[in-house]
C-alpha cells in the first residue's frame, strides 16, 4: 500500500486528514488525523534488501474520548492489522488514538 492509498483510505472518514502535522495556526477543530512514517522495518535476504516495510503511525485526535471517530478509522482500516494505544496529551487538553500499521 502506498501512502497515497493510506490517505484515501483515511479521508474516507470524513475527518480532516494531514501529513505530520497542520501548518501553524491551521489546524482544523478536533477531532482529526496525522499520520507518518515512524520508522522502517526491511527484511533482507541473501544480503540484499528484499523488502522494505514501513511502520505508519495514524494519530487521531479528540477533545473528549470520541467513540464514533474511532470506529470510523477502525472502520477504514478493517483490511490492515493494525494495533491500537491511547493517550491523553496535556499539554494540548486532548486525546491521541494511536493507530500501528506496516505497509
Amino acid at each position: 500500500m502506498t501512502l497515497e492509498k493510506l490517505a484515501a483510505l483515511l479521508e474516507s472518514t470524513g475527518l480532516p486528514v494531514t501529513y505530520l502535522d497542520w501548518p501553524e495556526g491551521a489546524a482544523p477543530p478536533l477531532p482529526f488525523i496525522c499520520y507518518l512514517v515512524a520508522y522502517s522495518n526491511n527484511f533482507y535476504a541473501d544480503g540484499e534488501l528484499y523488502l522494505t516495510v514501513q511502520r505508519i503511525h495514524v494519530e487521531l485526535y479528540t477533545k473528549v474520548k470520541d467513540l464514533d471517530a474511532e470506529s470510523r478509522v477502525e472502520d477504514a482500516l478493517r483490511k490492515i492489522p493494525w494495533q491500537k494505544s491511547e493517550t491523553y496529551l496535556n499539554t494540548e487538553k486532548c486525546y491521541q488514538i494511536l493507530y500501528e500499521i506496516e505497509v
